[in-house]
């Protein structure tokens, strides 16, 4: 059955200053908005995009003043395929902590992955390009499990990406966690270096595990409140490796509560039904003016309702 919708035309488009130095497969998804990344890939395989009349690699760095052939392409009609329903655009929207010429900070819900991949049509960032589509750059900052709520920064200018980066790298943005911790807590805080190493399985998805050959990575464990089996924490992360805090908090014998993949389900409290970790609050200089800024994220009823539920207890 031949599948309807209508045939872009070829266009050539500069790269401008604000997408200097973007990695080309990065810049023809955000040119062809809704097309699948396996798609983008394909054509950059087959030679039909151009770059400076020549082929290019996905991971080719563009620079000013190139000039990039976009292909025609097949744009399948609004509602067909990958095309988020108006109920999802409008609640994602919903969702956002705040908003700037510079920067987006939405406060992901569990459940929702960061991007669209292997069985997920449409992610945080594919719902929030539909429902802005004036906006030509949209790119994540960092990233979020797909099960962890919280504070999600997007940048929306290729500088600000960049400013973004390097504050990363360097520590200077402050990422503070809340997790209920499985077991009794003894002591105060204690902070947690073990190295990290991530490992691919058969079926594809990341483990990660402490290793002395794995990369280094530290986070603080700050109890705030104490119940007979668990411990609400505050976690501030020093470093940013893929499962830091679920992992680190497994290996000293205090699981996140709800992580079926690094803990044991059997300590999990009466009526969690996702992983009880929440990125809470995001700070750092902001790029237009290097003023000192924070957002933060409330904690999810559904996490609350467990916490009023131990209480109780």
């Amino acid at each position: 059955m031949a599948t309807s919708g209508t045939k872009t035309t070829v266009r050539l488009v500069s790269v401008d200053a604000d997408s200097a130095g973007r990695r080309l497969d990065n810049f023809l998804l955000a040119e062809m908005k809704g097309l699948p990344r396996t798609r983008v890939y394909r054509l950059i395989r087959k030679g039909e995009v151009r770059v400076n009349k020549g082929r290019s690699k996905p991971t080719t760095r563009l620079a000013e003043g190139d000039v990039v052939r976009i292909p025609p392409v097949l744009v399948l009609k609004a509602g067909e395929v990958h095309q988020p329903e108006r109920s999802k655009i409008k609640w994602i929207l919903e969702q956002i902590l705040h908003e700037d010429d510079h920067l987006l900070v939405l406060n992901k819900p569990s459940g929702l992955a960061v991007h669209g991949g292997s069985g997920i049509s449409l992610g945080a960032i594919e719902l929030l390009r539909a429902a802005r589509p004036d906006c030509r750059y949209l790119e994540l900052v960092h990233r979020l499990d797909r099960d962890t709520s919280g504070c999600l920064l997007v940048a929306k200018k290729r500088s600000a990406l960049r400013n973004m980066h390097a504050q990363w790298r360097e520590g200077q943005v402050g990422k503070v966690y809340l997790a209920l911790l499985c077991g009794n807590w003894k002591g105060d805080w204690r902070q947690v270096d073990f190295p990290l190493l991530v490992e691919h399985r058969k079926n594809g998805e990341r483990h990660v595990r402490t290793g002395a050959d794995g990369k280094p990575a530290s986070t603080r464990f700050f109890p705030q409140e104490a119940f007979e089996r668990f411990c609400l924490s505050r976690i501030e992360l020093l470093t940013g490796r893929t499962h830091q805090i679920r992992v680190h908090a497994s290996a000293i014998g205090h699981p996140v509560a709800g992580d079926a993949r690094y803990g044991d389900d059997e300590n999990d409290p009466s009526g969690l039904q996702r992983l009880f970790l929440h990125a809470h609050t995001l700070s750092f200089l902001h790029p237009a003016d290097d003023n000192q800024v924070s957002f933060t994220a409330d904690l999810p009823e559904a996490l609350n309702a467990v916490l009023a539920q131990l209480r109780q207890d």
